[in-house]
């Protein structure tokens, strides 16, 4: 047993909690070759995973949401993504042993993302961790989405937890800006999902870990 001054750690689920981009990169690169474009490759598609459909269009197709084409392409890529939602996808390593620990010295972990409800739920039962889970909070799930302090707070509410208690662990800018509105402490996952462009030294987390097992030494 450890003692920690924080009682809730909550996850960003893509890239920081699972690592979703070979399932994301999977159902990217079947829509490019059904509209008759070359696949990429996985190393440039998995800096751009945390950003969603849109972020994934975008890199794919060059389209923006205003673009005609793009609800169409959306529907049929989320279509694809949910067909394949757990072909790869899994807990970064060392991640089961983190939480393991965490259940072991009673704090409890949940998540809050971006990723809408109709995902999010399948992926994490089909990882079996949707029990373990002491609370899931989606992008539909409140109003607003991160960086809105909404969806942290809800966390909160839902486990009776005050901002103070919890620890929010991301891998992109939004992450730590809603973990900061949310007044909680905020850690960044190097491991994650960031390119070549983010500055994560800048986006005032109070840590930055480059491995899970670093959670526990930080909490």
């Amino acid at each position: 047993m450890f003692i920690s001054p924080f009682n809730v750690v909550l996850f960003d689920l893509d890239g920081t909690l699972v690592d979703t981009a070979p399932d994301l990169g999977y159902a990217l690169n079947t829509l490019l070759e059904q509209e008759g474009h070359q696949p990429l490759d996985h190393a440039r598609i998995r800096p751009v995973a945390s950003h969603g459909s849109a972020g994934l269009l975008k890199l794919g197709f060059g389209i923006e949401k205003e673009d005609p084409v793009y609800p169409a392409l959306q529907q049929r890529f989320l279509s694809l993504y949910a067909e394949n939602i757990a072909r790869e996808s899994a807990l970064f390593i060392g991640m089961q042993q983190v939480l393991e620990s965490l259940a072991a010295n009673d704090i409890r972990w949940g998540v809050v993302t971006n990723k809408p409800s109709f995902l999010t739920i399948p992926l994490m039962e089909a990882l079996q961790l949707t029990e373990s889970a002491a609370c899931i909070v989606s992008a539909d799930t409140t109003p607003y989405s991160k960086p809105h302090p909404a969806p942290m707070l809800h966390a909160c509410e839902l486990l009776d937890a005050k901002p103070v208690d919890c620890i929010y662990i991301g891998d992109a800018e939004r992450d730590i800006q809603a973990a900061h509105n949310a007044q909680m402490r905020s850690v960044v996952a190097l491991y994650g999902y960031i390119s070549e462009t983010d500055d994560p030294e800048s986006w005032q987390a109070d840590c930055l870990i480059n491995h899970p097992h670093e959670i526990l030494q930080w909490i």
